[in-house]
């Protein structure tokens, strides 16, 4: 985007005015950081909740790193159309972040799939791949063998750029079954998914660990988020006798309709088991839909009730936002956000303010480490250079219940 004014990409800015060309290093130099997120649909309100909490953590450090002064650019990847993200948007923001030469890193996507387009193309940035830092997307090929030719497939220019903060799908859907196994004590369960990069791999994952455990898979289908009423399908797996149900995807893709139906034909989630992954997890629309009640899902990090618990920046952050919002943000994944934030600030600080120097301090040499008791997941994170996975291996699992989505427990990963 060239510097393109603010407005017209339908952008947010804070911590001073229009970036300089981060080409070139220098003490003081002003940088920017974009975040790019699903700003629209059901998951607009938590994805504020993120932005807005990463505000509150860089305005406590002065919005800087290092010698560098930090801007803060909100990218918003979804249309009103979509309800959720957009696959044309993010290739579009892809491109503006590349062209945008004050650009050095962009924290992102809330959604794998639209990771998967964006993270190529900063990957061949000319001057340098821009590093990459997600919070949430949790598909195991952006990082590991999975598909074909993943992960090659997202460092075209034969240098990775991407990392996360968070765990990944083969350990949730592995997770998700054990727990399914040992606690709700599941012998046979139908599978769908919502045929998105996200919702295949989290499904992949729970049924290759719950056939291997003795829970019987029924079926793994794509449904269709289009479709008006699946009253059939659920009818259809009836005759199956399913004591569970688990859905991976996201709530956005018509999932509402999609509990509304299931709770008709299968009974309420305490007669058949309604599981899902965190593509279920941070959504009011959800939370105050009464056929929620006593569904559960799983989430890959620690939940916002853990983390508050804590002393130091996490509990410090919450205690702040609650002060200034009156409640504490509205998906778990936000904390997240700050973290990766921190990872990016980390690269900043050890970096020449260059595109390609920002990059190099993760991905070169010992990587990025974040102590405990500065990060704001309460937790040491450490980026493997070799891979840009992180060292956290945490899931949670949360239930709905009188409207809320609560902590349940925690799942051990094996």
């Amino acid at each position: 985007m060239a510097v393109v004014a603010v407005a017209a990409l339908g952008l947010a800015a804070c911590g001073g005015g229009s970036g300089d060309d981060a080409s070139s290093s220098g003490g003081g130099k002003k940088l920017v950081i974009a975040t790019d997120l699903p700003l629209q649909g059901v998951a607009g309100d938590a994805q504020k909740d993120t932005n807005d909490i990463i505000e509150i953590y860089l305005e406590s450090v002065g919005y800087r790193a290092g010698d560098f002064s930090i801007e803060l650019k909100k990218y918003d990847n979804s249309t009103a159309t979509a309800g959720s993200w957009d696959a044309a948007t993010c290739s579009a923001n892809a491109q503006k972040h590349v062209a945008d030469k004050s650009e050095v890193a962009v924290l992102g996507e809330f959604n794998s799939g639209c990771t998967k387009l964006e993270t190529p193309v900063l990957n061949q940035a000319p001057d340098g791949p821009m590093l990459h830092v997600s919070h949430a997307a949790t598909n195991p090929g952006l990082t590991k063998a999975w598909d074909p030719g993943e992960p090659e497939l997202y460092a075209p220019s034969g240098k990775k750029n991407f990392a996360r903060v968070i765990t990944t799908d083969d350990f949730q859907g592995t997770a998700a079954a054990d727990f399914a196994k040992e606690t709700l004590k599941v012998t046979r369960c139908y599978i769908l998914n919502d045929n998105q990069t996200y919702g295949q791999g989290v499904s992949k994952a729970f049924q290759t660990q719950a056939s291997k455990i003795g829970i019987e898979v029924l079926g793994n289908e794509a449904y269709d988020p289009l479709a008006t009423n699946y009253t059939a399908l659920f009818e259809k797996i009836k005759q199956m006798g399913p004591d569970c149900v688990y859905v991976g995807g996201i709530y956005d893709a018509n999932g509402g309709q999609l509990l509304k139906d299931k709770i008709s034909v299968l009974g309420d989630n305490d007669e058949t088991t309604f599981l899902t992954p965190d593509g279920w997890s941070g959504y009011p629309a959800l939370d105050a839909q009464p056929e929620s009640e006593g569904l559960y899902a799983t989430f890959a990090g620690l939940a916002t009730e853990q983390l508050m618990d804590q002393q130091g920046v996490a509990g410090d952050l919450l205690t702040k936002y609650r002060a200034k919002y009156g409640r504490a943000p509205r998906t778990s994944y936000a904390l997240y956000g700050v973290a990766a934030v921190q990872v990016i600030m980390a690269a900043i600080e050890q970096s020449d303010g260059t595109r390609k120097g920002v990059r190099d301090a993760v991905f070169e040499g010992a990587g990025i480490t974040i102590p405990a008791e500065k990060s704001a997941t309460g937790k040491e994170i450490v980026i493997d250079p070799a891979t840009g996975d992180t060292n956290a291996k945490d899931i949670s699992v949360m239930r709905n219940h009188d409207g809320v989505q609560k902590f349940l427990q925690a799942q051990p990963v094996k």
